[in-house]
Protein backbone atom coordinates (compact mmCIF):
# COMPACT_ATOMS: atom_id res chain seq x y z
CA UNK A 1 0.00 0.00 0.00
CA UNK A 2 1.07 3.51 -0.65
CA UNK A 3 -0.14 7.05 -0.04
CA UNK A 4 -2.49 8.29 -2.76
CA UNK A 5 -3.41 11.86 -3.70
CA UNK A 6 -6.57 12.23 -5.81
CA UNK A 7 -8.46 15.16 -7.28
CA UNK A 8 -11.83 15.59 -8.98
CA UNK A 9 -12.50 17.19 -12.34
CA UNK A 10 -15.73 17.59 -14.28
CA UNK A 11 -14.48 16.89 -17.80
CA UNK A 12 -12.42 14.12 -19.38
CA UNK A 13 -10.34 16.73 -21.20
CA UNK A 14 -9.33 18.24 -17.86
CA UNK A 15 -8.29 14.82 -16.58
CA UNK A 16 -6.23 14.17 -19.72
CA UNK A 17 -4.37 17.46 -19.15
CA UNK A 18 -3.88 16.54 -15.47
CA UNK A 19 -2.49 13.13 -16.41
CA UNK A 20 0.06 14.76 -18.70
CA UNK A 21 0.99 17.30 -16.02
CA UNK A 22 1.56 14.53 -13.47
CA UNK A 23 3.71 12.64 -15.96
CA UNK A 24 5.69 15.84 -16.60
CA UNK A 25 6.11 16.17 -12.82
CA UNK A 26 7.85 12.78 -12.83
CA UNK A 27 5.08 10.35 -11.95
CA UNK A 28 5.07 7.16 -14.05
CA UNK A 29 1.88 6.42 -15.97
CA UNK A 30 1.49 3.07 -14.15
CA UNK A 31 1.04 4.94 -10.82
CA UNK A 32 -1.69 7.23 -12.21
CA UNK A 33 -5.32 6.08 -12.21
CA UNK A 34 -8.22 7.86 -13.92
CA UNK A 35 -11.87 6.83 -13.62
CA UNK A 36 -15.41 8.12 -13.11
CA UNK A 37 -16.99 8.05 -9.66
CA UNK A 38 -20.77 7.52 -9.75
CA UNK A 39 -23.35 9.30 -7.61
CA UNK A 40 -23.82 7.81 -4.13
CA UNK A 41 -26.26 4.91 -4.37
CA UNK A 42 -25.31 4.08 -7.96
CA UNK A 43 -22.13 2.06 -7.54
CA UNK A 44 -23.84 -1.27 -8.31
CA UNK A 45 -22.11 -3.12 -5.47
CA UNK A 46 -25.07 -5.48 -4.89
CA UNK A 47 -26.81 -7.93 -7.19
CA UNK A 48 -29.99 -5.85 -7.22
CA UNK A 49 -28.02 -2.63 -7.70
CA UNK A 50 -27.11 0.16 -5.36
CA UNK A 51 -24.48 0.46 -2.66
CA UNK A 52 -26.07 -1.05 0.43
CA UNK A 53 -28.62 -3.64 1.48
CA UNK A 54 -30.76 -0.93 3.06
CA UNK A 55 -30.77 2.83 2.88
CA UNK A 56 -29.01 4.29 5.93
CA UNK A 57 -31.66 7.00 6.28
CA UNK A 58 -34.47 4.44 6.36
CA UNK A 59 -33.40 2.45 9.41
CA UNK A 60 -36.24 3.83 11.53
CA UNK A 61 -38.95 3.34 8.89
CA UNK A 62 -40.50 0.02 10.05
CA UNK A 63 -40.83 1.16 13.68
CA UNK A 64 -42.15 4.59 12.65
CA UNK A 65 -44.79 3.19 10.34
CA UNK A 66 -45.89 0.58 12.89
CA UNK A 67 -46.24 3.30 15.53
CA UNK A 68 -48.20 5.51 13.15
CA UNK A 69 -50.53 2.68 12.11
CA UNK A 70 -51.20 1.67 15.72
CA UNK A 71 -51.99 5.19 16.91
CA UNK A 72 -54.02 6.01 13.80
CA UNK A 73 -55.98 2.77 14.00
CA UNK A 74 -56.80 3.33 17.68
CA UNK A 75 -57.97 6.88 17.04
CA UNK A 76 -59.91 5.83 13.94
CA UNK A 77 -61.58 2.93 15.75
CA UNK A 78 -62.54 5.28 18.60
CA UNK A 79 -64.09 7.78 16.20
CA UNK A 80 -65.82 4.94 14.33
CA UNK A 81 -67.21 3.55 17.59
CA UNK A 82 -68.49 6.98 18.58
CA UNK A 83 -70.35 7.25 15.27
CA UNK A 84 -71.78 3.69 15.31
CA UNK A 85 -75.36 4.99 15.27
CA UNK A 86 -74.69 6.85 12.02
CA UNK A 87 -72.25 4.42 10.37
CA UNK A 88 -73.46 1.07 11.62
CA UNK A 89 -71.35 -1.84 12.84
CA UNK A 90 -68.69 -1.25 10.15
CA UNK A 91 -67.91 2.24 11.49
CA UNK A 92 -65.16 1.16 13.90
CA UNK A 93 -63.60 -1.14 11.27
CA UNK A 94 -63.57 1.51 8.55
CA UNK A 95 -62.38 4.09 11.07
CA UNK A 96 -59.50 1.84 12.13
CA UNK A 97 -58.47 1.22 8.49
CA UNK A 98 -58.61 4.88 7.51
CA UNK A 99 -56.92 5.93 10.76
CA UNK A 100 -54.17 3.35 10.31
CA UNK A 101 -53.47 4.58 6.80
CA UNK A 102 -53.41 8.25 7.80
CA UNK A 103 -51.24 7.39 10.81
CA UNK A 104 -48.69 5.56 8.65
CA UNK A 105 -48.45 8.58 6.35
CA UNK A 106 -48.14 11.00 9.26
CA UNK A 107 -45.36 8.90 10.83
CA UNK A 108 -43.05 9.82 7.94
CA UNK A 109 -43.15 13.38 9.27
CA UNK A 110 -41.50 12.25 12.51
CA UNK A 111 -38.70 10.24 10.90
CA UNK A 112 -35.21 11.61 10.48
CA UNK A 113 -34.38 13.27 7.16
CA UNK A 114 -31.06 12.72 5.42
CA UNK A 115 -28.38 15.00 6.80
CA UNK A 116 -30.29 15.80 9.99
CA UNK A 117 -28.10 15.46 13.08
CA UNK A 118 -28.22 11.99 14.54
CA UNK A 119 -28.60 11.19 18.25
CA UNK A 120 -24.97 12.13 18.97
CA UNK A 121 -25.59 15.60 17.55
CA UNK A 122 -23.06 15.18 14.75
CA UNK A 123 -23.93 15.49 11.07
CA UNK A 124 -23.03 12.68 8.76
CA UNK A 125 -19.79 13.19 6.85
CA UNK A 126 -20.08 13.97 3.17
CA UNK A 127 -19.65 11.07 0.74
CA UNK A 128 -17.25 11.24 -2.17
CA UNK A 129 -18.34 13.65 -4.89
CA UNK A 130 -19.23 12.20 -8.29
CA UNK A 131 -17.16 13.05 -11.34
CA UNK A 132 -13.85 12.26 -12.96
CA UNK A 133 -11.17 11.28 -10.45
CA UNK A 134 -7.43 11.23 -11.08
CA UNK A 135 -5.27 9.56 -8.47
CA UNK A 136 -1.52 9.16 -8.16
CA UNK A 137 0.36 6.74 -5.92
CA UNK A 138 3.26 8.34 -4.06
CA UNK A 139 6.53 6.59 -3.38
CA UNK A 140 7.69 9.12 -0.79
CA UNK A 141 6.72 12.23 1.15
CA UNK A 142 8.59 14.53 -1.25
CA UNK A 143 6.22 13.48 -4.04
CA UNK A 144 3.16 14.59 -2.05
CA UNK A 145 3.92 18.29 -2.51
CA UNK A 146 4.59 17.83 -6.24
CA UNK A 147 1.28 16.02 -6.74
CA UNK A 148 -0.67 18.57 -4.69
CA UNK A 149 0.92 21.48 -6.53
CA UNK A 150 0.10 19.97 -9.94
CA UNK A 151 -3.52 19.25 -9.01
CA UNK A 152 -4.02 22.70 -7.44
CA UNK A 153 -2.56 24.46 -10.49
CA UNK A 154 -4.92 22.55 -12.78
CA UNK A 155 -7.98 23.44 -10.71
CA UNK A 156 -8.74 20.04 -9.19
CA UNK A 157 -11.59 20.05 -6.70
CA UNK A 158 -12.09 17.95 -3.59
CA UNK A 159 -8.45 16.87 -3.42
CA UNK A 160 -8.19 13.91 -1.08
CA UNK A 161 -5.54 11.73 0.47
CA UNK A 162 -5.90 7.98 0.94
CA UNK A 163 -4.07 4.69 1.38
CA UNK A 164 -4.25 2.12 -1.36
CA UNK A 165 -2.69 0.32 -4.26
CA UNK A 166 -2.44 1.70 -7.77
CA UNK A 167 -0.81 -0.74 -10.17
CA UNK A 168 -0.76 -0.53 -13.96
CA UNK A 169 -3.09 2.45 -13.85
CA UNK A 170 -5.81 0.80 -11.71
CA UNK A 171 -6.67 1.72 -8.12
CA UNK A 172 -7.38 -1.85 -7.07
CA UNK A 173 -8.72 -1.26 -3.56
CA UNK A 174 -10.72 1.91 -4.20
CA UNK A 175 -13.89 2.05 -2.09
CA UNK A 176 -16.49 4.48 -3.50
CA UNK A 177 -18.37 4.44 -0.18
CA UNK A 178 -15.42 5.48 1.96
CA UNK A 179 -15.48 9.00 3.39
CA UNK A 180 -12.70 11.00 1.70
CA UNK A 181 -10.01 12.72 3.74
CA UNK A 182 -9.83 16.12 2.07
CA UNK A 183 -6.53 17.97 1.78
CA UNK A 184 -6.63 21.73 2.35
Amino acid sequence: MSRIIAGHFQLQDEVAVAREALKQAGFPDSRISVFFVNQPGQHDLHALGGDRDASPGAKETPEGIAEGVAVGAAVGAGIGAATTLATGPLGPVVGALVGGHVGSLYSFNKMKDAGEPDKTGENRQQPRHPGMLIAVALSGLYERERALEALHLLGAQHIEEAEGTIANGDWHDFDPLSIPVLVA
